[in-house]
């Protein structure tokens, strides 16, 4: 039972997490423009970076209250791989579909409820490069976004308010940083739910890039942050 209620609160999360974080852009334009901003890439980053700080505060609040929920695999993944969650390969089995499910339901909420003034800036991650090159630069963005948030959560600042701008100026970083390569995502799921809008979330090029890759970046990234901050060692009572 704790495994389809964990799988539960990952699809309810995942959905509301790719149905709020699409409308990102369009705030940022109408933020931007109602400023009189508009033309400063410098201000338009920083209005998006709130707008995802907000998101990230106010998601880590309700995955909490879902008892651990997460709106990412590879998040899930990482936390798993670093030895600090209690997943086991079974739940994660149970959750990751969840997780894909919950994003496709996202993306066509928010298809169906945008104004059709709008829908031309929502969409999804989408490989702007060769097939390679585009599955290493998600592996690596997924790898630096992983490393990042194991060490802001678990080493970072004892402040929520700080630990979650720190994250979500990484993210705007990194985001910023792929654009150019596979949008990016860092988040399968929510790659997973834009390609199944787009009819090619069975294909080679979406597993391989969006799936594949970015869980080789996270586990290593895992990998890396246990070796460079071993877990205590228990010491005998004699």
């Amino acid at each position: 039972m704790g495994v389809i209620k964990a799988a539960i609160g990952d699809g309810v999360l995942t959905f509301m997490w790719v149905f709020c974080v699409s409308t990102v852009g369009i705030f940022t334009s109408l933020i931007s423009s109602a400023l009189g901003v508009q033309a400063l890439p410098l201000a338009a980053i920083f209005i998006t970076t709130v707008l995802i700080f907000v998101l990230v505060f106010v998601f880590s609040a309700i995955g909490d209250v879902l008892g651990g929920a997460s709106f990412n695999p590879t998040a899930t993944a990482a936390l798993y791989a670093a030895g600090v969650t209690p997943d086991s390969l079974i739940s994660m089995a149970f959750r990751f579909p969840a997780q894909a499910a919950g994003a496709v339901g996202g993306a066509l909420a928010i298809m169906e409820v945008m104004p059709t003034q709008y829908k031309h800036m929502l969409g999804g991650p989408s490989l702007k490069v060769d097939l390679h090159t585009g599955a290493i630069a998600e592996g690596i963005l997924t790898f630096t976004i992983s490393f990042l948030v194991l060490l802001v959560v678990l080493k970072g600042p004892k402040s929520p308010v700080l630990k979650t701008w720190l994250l979500a100026m990484a993210t705007v970083t990194l985001v910023v940083s792929g654009s150019a390569y596979t949008g990016p995502s860092m988040n399968p799921a929510n790659a997973f739910g834009w390609a199944y809008i787009n009819n090619w979330h069975n294909t080679w090029d979406q597993l391989y890039v969006y799936w594949i890759c970015p869980f080789i970046g996270a586990i290593l990234a895992a990998w890396v942050f246990r070796f460079l901050f071993p877990a205590p060692t228990k010491q005998k009572k004699a």
